[in-house]
């Protein structure tokens, strides 16, 4: 498997980045290994998560899908730790005041997100989202100081519009200190937009890594959700599939269907090999909470879409 690099950062990540949201939460501890096993066998090396994972359960308080990620490396030793890319991410609530970019929070929220990983550095530490509140400059100082101090490589952004990403990496420029060499937003066959008319342009033009989230829209994509009743059925939430099922994503779902069936495999396959092939795309995110899941991650690694498959789901999916 090629790997490719990660902005200008030495990272050298494989094309596809296997989320950890489900680490701890709809897959247990036993299953995640066996997942994180099963995906390093395979080849790949990168993983994201983030210290708010999986706050939302009921009875979690975050940092579950890291700690279970870090017993998978504590259990496999160093050899195991030199195989993978481990990313990660800071400012969303994590209650009791800690949340945002603060320097005071980032450098305590750091720490915490070293203990749970049981590593002594973050490959790629990223902003969950932006914040308003905290000068560009303290935040990005605050993270100039952890690459210092090697507890971490590179970090990166996610959920940041154009505007600020661009702002981002001119303050870095200013300041003389590492920039964002990552953005992770918001794209898959449904969601294309912002990210193709905004976020694509500026990430080629700086040389910004891309590992995109959503590639399967909450599950959408996969064909599983096609009527209203379907929704309820997500783990993520009803309200997170239901703005899918409309005229447009049920298109989208027939040109899955017909590319599936003109491949042999499946929609959810061709979704993300759909991402995979776009201008810009360094590596889509996408989960998996069983090993049958994961072996569609990995099939779907391997598929080339044909100039026509590709045009049959640009026209589905194009907006306006």
């Amino acid at each position: 498997m090629q790997l490719r690099r990660l902005g200008r950062s030495a990272l050298q990540v494989s094309p596809l980045c296997l989320g950890g949201n489900v680490f701890g939460w709809t897959a247990d501890e036993k299953t995640s290994f066996s997942i994180l096993d099963a995906w390093v066998d395979a080849g790949f090396n990168f993983i994201d998560t983030a210290d708010v994972y999986s706050r939302w359960a009921p009875g979690h308080g975050g940092g579950e899908s890291e700690a279970v990620i870090g017993r998978w490396l504590k259990q496999g030793g160093g050899a195991r730790r030199d195989r993978v890319v481990i990313a990660t991410k800071v400012g969303m609530d994590m209650g009791d005041g800690k949340t945002g970019l603060s320097p005071k929070w980032i450098r305590q929220a750091v720490d915490d997100s070293l203990r749970r990983l049981n590593v002594d550095r973050i490959d790629l530490y990223q902003t969950h989202k932006d914040d308003a509140d905290t000068p560009l400059e303290a935040t990005l100082e605050t993270f100039a100081e952890l690459v210092a101090k090697g507890k971490v490589g590179a970090i990166g952004a996610s959920n940041y519009t154009a505007a600020r990403l661009s702002e981002a990496l001119d303050t870095s420029r200013r300041l003389g200190v590492p920039r964002y060499e990552s953005l992770q937003p918001l794209y898959n066959l449904y969601d294309r937009a912002v990210f193709e008319k905004e976020l694509r342009p500026l990430c080629v033009k700086e040389e910004i890594g891309v590992f995109s989230f959503y590639a399967l829209a909450a599950g959408f994509l996969s064909g599983k959700y096609r009527k209203p009743e379907d929704a309820g059925k997500s783990a993520r939430g009803a309200g997170s599939v239901k703005k899918y099922l409309n005229e447009r994503g049920l298109k989208i779902l027939a040109a899955l269907d017909e590319a599936a069936q003109r491949t042999g495999t499946t929609p959810a396959r061709v979704a993300i090999a759909w991402v995979m092939a776009q201008p810009g795309v360094t590596a889509p995110i996408a989960s998996a909470s069983t090993l049958e899941q994961l072996d569609e991650l990995i099939e779907a690694s391997q598929m080339v879409l044909d100039a026509a498959t590709l045009d049959l789901l640009n026209r589905a999916s194009a907006e306006g």
